[in-house]
């Protein structure tokens, strides 16, 4: 099962104890006080796993708490430390203290850790307050308290690509024809429940990672159909691939659509609405020549873009398409801008 979000409480290890202890040993009437420190407790630790891809494991358990430092003894025996507590999070999770809505680490390198809550100091034992004019001290510190917050934990995908449209617009398709990746794939809407990823190799050995987003519809960025709590997985990606159904039966005008998405992009996040798009036109094989023709124009007329027309079922223009997909991606990282034109 996919999950991309999960609310957890950490908390670090509390520190041990300082003792309050004297020396008592034969022959040694004035053996003074030997209390000693207690143990510092332990942190809790998230660390990125390649070996996770969902926050499924955490979703299950809500509070992680590192362990206590052990208390300080006589003879200026020391506490044990604490044991650190480690979490494994996927490539690519965001790190919100739940308070103040504040992003406190983008975890998007494997291998990577911080400390989220660190243990608490141990107390020092009746030893560290002896002097000259208190050599009989009978006091020690009690240990401090671990760190504790509650985190919102987000997964967002790392992909190069994002597949944008419409419900029904052949995203999965696209995917399934593109990559070895197998969504499912049916004739109704939001057949895609959670993203999918696809590995696409280009000419030239050239590999880029495409994400397949669930369809959205106006109203997505309130929380309308499933938008909201996927829109998250494109903002990392470098290139939108916006798919448009021109068929005969889809639900509305492919340009009523393309406005809708993109409005949507907008109200989400601004900057989704600035990455480099390029858009097609999907189910070509449902109209005649003439027809195809005059819908690419019209579109192309109207949003100033170039749009490249393509059948999933006859397999026209897929290969272009792949073409397309690696010369921007190229451009984007060169720093080059130019229109791609199917």
């Amino acid at each position: 099962m996919f999950i991309d979000e999960a609310v957890i409480f950490v908390k670090g290890g509390d520190g041990g104890n300082g003792c309050v202890s004297f020396r008592r040993e034969k022959y040694v009437p004035r053996g003074g006080p030997d209390g000693g420190n207690g143990g510092k407790g332990g942190d809790v630790i998230l660390h990125v796993s390649c070996n996770k891809d969902t926050l499924l494991d955490l979703a299950s358990r809500v509070k992680y708490t590192a362990e206590d430092g052990a208390h300080g003894k006589g003879s200026t025996k020391r506490g044990k430390n604490g044991q650190d507590l480690i979490i494994d999070l996927p490539k690519g999770t965001v790190i919100k203290d739940k308070e103040s809505g504040r992003i406190l680490k983008d975890m998007s390198i494997g291998g990577e850790s911080i400390v989220i809550a660190r243990g608490g100091r141990g107390g020092r034992g009746n030893k560290h307050f002896a002097t000259s004019t208190n050599q009989v001290p009978r006091r020690a510190e009690k240990g401090k308290p671990g760190e504790e917050r509650w985190l919102i934990l987000e997964l967002k995908l790392l992909a190069d690509v994002g597949l944008i449209g419409m419900p029904n617009a052949g995203k999965s398709t696209l995917l399934s024809r593109i990559s070895a990746a197998r969504p499912k794939i049916a004739d109704y809407a939001f057949t895609t429940l959670q993203p999918q990823l696809g590995i696409v190799e280009a000419e030239n050995y050239r590999r880029f990672v495409v994400a397949d987003i669930p369809g959205l519809i106006e109203g997505a960025h309130r929380g309308i159909g499933l938008g909201d709590e996927f829109l998250r997985h494109i903002e990392r990606t470098k290139l939108l691939v916006h798919l448009l159904d021109v068929s005969p039966l889809a639900g509305s005008h492919p340009l009523d659509a393309y406005y809708i998405v993109r409005n949507e992009l907008r109200q989400y996040n601004p900057a989704l609405a600035e990455k480099p798009e390029i858009v097609i036109a999907n189910k070509m094989d449902l109209l005649d020549a003439e027809a195809g023709n005059k819908c690419i124009h019209t579109l192309e007329e109207k949003i100033s873009k170039p749009v490249c027309p393509v059948s999933m079922v006859t397999g026209r223009n897929i290969d272009t398409l792949i073409h397309m997909m690696a010369r921007a991606l190229n451009e984007i990282q060169t720093g080059t801008d130019h229109p791609v034109c199917c």
